[in-house]
């Protein structure tokens, strides 16, 4: 099965695989909680920033990681 986009560039976007998992499952939720508002009028989410032929959250979202579309801020201490 090969898996656009492939698993080990991305795990390189973010540095470490629980980096990506944290990143890409925040962004995921964002985009379906943007899809579950888009009737609603609300506008509190940021839609998907690239296009995608998957309808899936998670896939949208590694491909926006991908695409460095979405980065993982350092945290001030």
């Amino acid at each position: 099965m090969l898996l656009e986009p492939p698993i080990g560039a991305v795990v390189a976007k973010t540095g470490t695989r629980f980096g990506l998992v944290v990143l890409s499952s925040r962004r995921a939720r964002q985009i379906n909680a943007y899809f579950n508002e888009l009737g609603a009028g609300i506008g509190g989410y940021v839609p998907p920033q690239v296009h995608s032929m998957s309808r899936k959250p998670l896939s949208i979202a590694l491909e926006e990681i991908y695409e460095d579309k979405v980065v993982i801020a350092p945290v001030e201490e």
